[in-house]
């Protein structure tokens, strides 16, 4: 209905349904899109990092503190070897833990914790 002149066009009711249904279904595909980006994209940052060579290393957050990560690495290798865990913090900053050396046959942990400002712990890596 025309609010200025108080007349009521023919035929103006069901051109308006079908495009508000075009609208609809065109806002959910669209709601839907982002919504498998986003869920792709967090799956794609939590693949752990690789390991460097010789060490085999369990990583993971705190059981307690989602901001705490850790590194648990033995040496299997024939030579003395350093690593460190690497955190990647969301917006706040990444943070590097404690480095610890090994000899062969050795296990040791490096710890890093993330501000609380950030989303939590995005990435857990180890470097050598």
């Amino acid at each position: 209905m025309n609010l200025f002149t108080g007349t009521r066009r023919r035929g103006g009711t069901a051109a308006g349904k079908g495009s508000r249904s075009v609208l609809r279904a065109l806002a959910a595909a669209a709601t839907v899109a982002a919504l498998a980006v986003s869920v792709t994209s967090a799956t794609a940052t939590a693949a752990p990092a690789a390991i460097p060579p010789g060490l085999s290393c369990d990583t993971g957050k705190h059981a307690i503190d989602e901001y705490t990560g850790f590194a648990l690495c033995r040496n299997n290798g024939s030579q003395t070897q350093t690593f460190w865990v690497h955190l990647v913090c969301g917006w706040a900053p990444d943070v590097d833990g404690n480095h610890v050396t090994l000899r062969p046959g050795e296990s040791g942990q490096s710890t890093a914790h993330c501000g609380k400002i950030g989303t939590g712990i995005g990435e857990i890596h180890v470097r050598p």
